[in-house]
């Protein structure tokens, strides 16, 4: 039992280290997800049909945002285990890259979506309410003209943020966040309601408000990275040439697109899922994202442990400690466990309550309510899922991550929801517990797949 208890619980010492990593994270992700929060019920205090306009439009951008988390990710399991070995012009090529393949996705992405992006939106609109559907197509509309100004600053700043996280200064990003956020809260409040003498624009204030707080964020990584060369090294003559070393270029694009890959064919087929969900009426809709918008609040803790192994471990690799990696990452991912219980039965608690500062109908308030339960209970899931799909990519398995993560999401999640949603008369809740109990599946491949240590990779070793 000792022997157990060392091996999946660290010192002090040990937890000291990973709160180190872990906290900046956790306080700018919680703080943009709190204003994030805010902001939803700045908009629910409109109308519940521009609050569902917007949750349709994020859920696209969704799809856009996870392209660039993977792009950069691709290339960032190299700039973690470069930084581990002392490489920074390894650090700096990664950077490089990055830039590159994140102007093709941004091009991409304004095209897909100032030409689609209306045919996208009509895609969630099902009821027989024909004024409430024209109005959130409208709202919807309205609001992702004003976004797509904001995709080219947001990008940017999450190739230095993302760079900056690898090198191990998580704080900078945090205090960007931060900036950003209550950026973003203030101009919220003004524009969208127009207080002190700012126009009334609605949702329209709101995606101008947003777009504003990237910039900002943008500015502020920017400045410091620039500011800090001596400390971020790799940025020293960054721009003064765009070469990279055709080798790393294809070893980054052998490891690195499945990744990608992965993040885009993971948010469109979330992007699905919800859309089946949808079939159930605008209710079902603003339920959802009330329900994700408060979940995400509370699953701060496990995207963070996700980012704390990725660069923990990854430098533990690169630095060839293997076995003081695996040693390391098993208490991450029971620290990262335990903590959502925690976290699911503190959201449990009060899921009754958080509906209630939305101004909208009472059968929108008892689903969200219902919607939050059953997260609730799935936290300590989606936290082991998701600590292993980060395991797994550290160690540059990038295709089995591909497999485990949206190939499983395609070939399992989505038929089973397109064939529930439109073949049944399941009620929502009953819906989203089947769909969401598939997760045990990915549950006990996670653990087979960790357990065989299939991750436990130096992938720099040839470029030192």
């Amino acid at each position: 039992m000792n022997n157990l208890r060392k091996k999946i619980f660290g010192d002090k010492a040990f937890y000291l280290m990973v709160l180190g990593v872990v906290i900046p994270i956790v306080i700018q992700n919680g703080i943009t997800n709190f204003v994030n929060l805010l902001d939803n019920l700045m908009v629910g205090r409109i109308g519940t049909e521009q609050m569902s306009g917007i949750a349709i439009v994020n859920q696209l951008m969704m799809v856009f945002n996870l392209a660039i988390f993977g792009a950069v990710s691709g290339a960032g399991i190299f700039g973690a285990q470069f930084f581990g070995c002392k490489n920074h012009k390894g650090v700096q090529q990664t950077f490089r890259f990055k830039i590159y393949i994140c102007t093709a996705i941004v091009v991409a992405g304004i095209l897909i979506l100032a030409l689609k992006g209306e045919a996208l939106i009509m895609l969630y609109l099902h009821g027989e309410d024909v004024t409430a559907l024209d109005a959130t197509l409208q709202y919807g509309r309205q609001y992702l003209a004003v976004m797509l100004v904001g995709l080219a600053p947001f990008v940017l700043e999450e190739v230095y943020a993302s760079t900056l996280r690898e090198c191990g200064e998580t704080k900078l990003p945090m205090y960007a966040g931060v900036a950003a956020v209550l950026v973003n809260l203030v101009l919220n409040y003004l524009l969208i309601f127009g207080k002190f003498g700012f126009p009334e624009l609605g949702v329209v204030g709101a995606a101008v408000a947003t777009v504003i707080s990237r910039v900002v964020q943008l500015l502020i990584v920017m400045a410091w990275t620039h500011t800090h060369a001596a400390r971020m090294p790799f940025i020293v003559g960054a721009y003064r040439s765009f070469g990279i070393p055709a080798q790393l270029t294809g070893k980054i694009i052998a490891k690195g697109t499945p990744l990608m890959c992965n993040e885009i064919l993971w948010a469109a087929g979330m992007a699905l899922l919800n859309q089946c969900y949808s079939t159930r009426g605008l209710d079902a809709v603003a339920a959802q994202n009330i329900s994700s918008t408060i979940s995400n609040l509370f699953n701060v803790i496990f995207i963070a442990m996700g980012s704390a192994i990725s660069i923990i471990v990854g430098q533990l690799l690169g630095a060839g400690k293997m076995e003081e990696a695996k040693d390391t990452n098993t208490k991450l991912i029971v620290f990262s466990v335990l903590s959502c219980v925690v976290m699911g039965g503190t959201m449990a608690a009060f899921a009754p309550l958080f509906p209630q500062l939305y101004n909208t109908y009472d059968s929108v308030r008892s689903l969200a309510t219902r919607l939050l339960w059953v997260a609730s209970c799935c936290m300590p899931l989606w936290a082991f899922i998701h600590a292993s799909y980060f395991t797994l990519r550290t160690g540059g398995k990038t295709i089995i991550t591909f497999l485990f993560d949206s190939v499983f999401l395609w070939v399992v999640s989505v038929p089973a929801a397109y064939v529930l949603s439109r073949f049944t008369d399941l009620p929502m809740v009953s819906l989203y517990i089947s769909i969401s109990s598939l997760d045990l599946i990915k549950c006990i491949i996670g653990f087979i797949l960790v357990k065989k240590g299939v991750w436990v990779n130096n992938i720099v070793e040839d470029d030192m």
